[in-house]
């Protein structure tokens, strides 16, 4: 039985990830890159993608494109985001030409602490249900960014969104696919039938969904600013919802949230700066395995190889030990963000690594101390914003405020519920992230805005885009569309160990001397379909003055400009 099973994967992964062969462009290219002069949009859903061109010709700039394509994902692929999650961005400014970084995550209610879990003798915050949901900080974070950077105002901005949901739009077909999973999940949960299950059934690929209820929240807060969702009338529905269903919002959970603008932070990588978001989120992860990576020669290693695949996952190993212990909300703790991501702390954790053979156990360091959506625009102007936005797993934690037309998120099971972690339950506190967008510069200048969703994939995703660009000299489209690696099994930040190395799960596309290496090394192999996460990316051409644009061929998402 096991040989038969091993000679499936094996045959599975001599499968070639091209759809067909390629008159031009490189090996694992799906399709080619798309050029425009004027403005691009990337996102995972193409009424998304043109929203947000239609924004950019209308005379709005990119960061008024992002918040439109936000909003209509919102609607259209509600599986992955929603106003009732979080959001964190970099936006590149060309007037001052600096990134700048928006941590827009909602905080844990005031009134719900650790001893209540404690007294009910709960191990683990529930991913589903009351307890797990946190203030959703996305309607926060479109009014930040529109009001920092924006040209239009937010009436327009809204307005396709709202036009969908009145109006109907088909769904797509990997939509439709997490559509049904998550609905046979969460149809129990109280208003969750009504908004997401007409006719007590998730809609099917090319049926016409309409969402009412969202149309008319919008427009709420079309008409009246951010206060309409965090003061007023939606405040409280979904207060009185949440303390029906057992859970503990209050309207000064609302009316307290905001938003913070943030430093971003880098790691140079082979003369490129790449840069993320420090914590809560988990963007440091990226730097800290790229700087470990940076002292091998990839190049040579070669795509694919068993080499470069042991490397990368060890290197990503170390990393998510750390990720374990230091990322939590930095209001909360002392957090070494600057010792985590130095070249020096590197070195160090690179001595761990065997070339030959898979750790099963490894240590957290002692560093100085010193399912979501992603999307990415650009406009004429030269400003570039990489966004991404979650309701955490799916469609998140079935909490559905009556005629209002979206789920909230379950963001605080991330929560850790040992009195002793960084990241433990507190009140009106962030949990740990793992949403993460990302921005690469060359010289000071604009370079690549990129993101690639998934959960813990994430940073393993935008190490691979990275590697695949600069190491393996990859365009946009290829770098995306190349077969991927996810290692699962390492610690996480809610006290979950790895106790005997994980395992390595690898796309179709993998030769079989890699796989047969990779187990000779002590790794454990494994194949499993959408694990891999969603990627988009625009990258500047200063040469040419254009934009390149690239979209996640796993997905029903456009890269498209004009």
């Amino acid at each position: 039985m096991k040989k038969a099973i091993l000679l499936i994967f094996v045959i599975c992964l001599l499968i070639n990830t091209n759809a067909q062969d390629r008159i031009t462009g490189q090996t694992f290219a799906t399709r080619s890159e798309v050029i425009a002069q004027h403005g691009m949009a990337c996102t995972s859903q193409p009424l998304a993608t043109q929203a947000a061109l239609d924004i950019l010709k209308a005379g709005g700039n990119a960061i008024d494109a992002a918040i439109a394509a936000n909003a209509v994902l919102g609607l259209v692929e509600p599986t992955g985001n929603g106003i009732g999650g979080d959001l964190f961005a970099i936006v590149w400014d060309a007037k001052t030409q600096k990134l700048y970084g928006l941590n827009a995550s909602g905080r844990s209610p005031y009134d719900l602490n650790l001893q209540y879990f404690i007294d009910k003798g709960i191990k683990k915050v529930p991913s589903h249900g009351p307890l797990s949901v946190s203030v959703p900080g996305c309607v926060d974070g479109w009014f930040e960014l529109n009001q920092k950077f924006g040209k239009l105002p937010m009436s327009e901005i809204l307005k396709p969104a709202i036009s969908y949901a009145r109006e109907g739009f088909p769904l797509t077909e990997v939509i439709a696919y997490y559509w049904k999973s998550n609905s046979k999940l969460l149809e129990n949960y109280t208003g969750f039938k009504e908004i997401y299950m007409p006719e007590g059934k998730a809609p099917a690929k090319g049926e016409i969904f309409k969402n009412p209820y969202l149309a008319a929240t919008l427009q709420k807060i079309a008409d009246s600013g951010r206060d309409a969702f965090y003061k007023g009338e939606i405040a409280k529905k979904i207060v009185d919802y949440v303390r029906s269903e057992g859970g503990f919002f209050s309207m000064r959970d609302f009316a307290d949230h905001h938003s913070d603008w943030i430093e971003p932070v880098s790691t140079n990588y082979r003369g490129y700066d790449v840069w993320e978001l420090p914590p809560n989120g988990q963007g440091i992860a990226v730097l800290q395995i790229l700087n470990v990576l940076e002292k091998y020669d990839i190049k040579s290693m070669g795509f694919g190889s068993a080499q470069y695949v042991h490397t990368f996952v060890e290197a990503k190993k170390l990393a998510f030990e750390d990720r374990a212990k230091f990322y939590a909300d930095p209001d909360f703790n002392q957090l070494p963000i600057k010792g985590l991501i130095s070249k020096e702390y590197a070195t160090e954790r690179n001595k761990l690594i065997n070339p030959d053979r898979a750790a099963k156990i490894l240590p957290a360091g002692n560093p100085e101390h010193g399912n979501t959506i992603y999307l990415t625009t650009a406009d004429k102007d030269g400003n570039m914003v990489s966004l991404i936005q979650s309701n955490y797993r799916g469609m998140g934690s079935g909490m559905t405020p009556g005629k209002l037309g979206f789920v909230l998120q379950d963001r605080g099971e991330m929560f850790s519920l040992d009195p002793n972690h960084l990241n433990k339950f507190e009140p009106h506190k962030r949990p740990f992230q793992t949403i993460i967008p990302a921005f690469i510069t060359k010289d000071g200048k604009p370079y690549i805005s990129f993101g690639l969703m998934g959960g813990s994939m994430q940073p393993q995703g935008h190490v691979q885009m990275v590697v695949n660009i600069i190491d393996f000299g990859m365009n946009l489209q290829e770098a995306g569309d190349a077969p991927r690696i996810c290692h699962e099994g390492s610690s996480e930040p809610t006290d979950e160990k790895m106790t005997d190395g994980g395992i390595v799960y690898l796309e179709t596309g993998f030769p079989y001397e890699t796989v047969r290496n990779l187990l000779g090394k002590g790794h454990k192999i494994q194949f499993i379909n959408g694990i891999y996460g969603g990627y988009q990316a625009i990258k500047w051409d200063a040469q040419n003055k254009v934009y390149f644009g690239a979209s996640e061929s796993r997905k029903d998402g456009q890269a498209a400009g004009y």
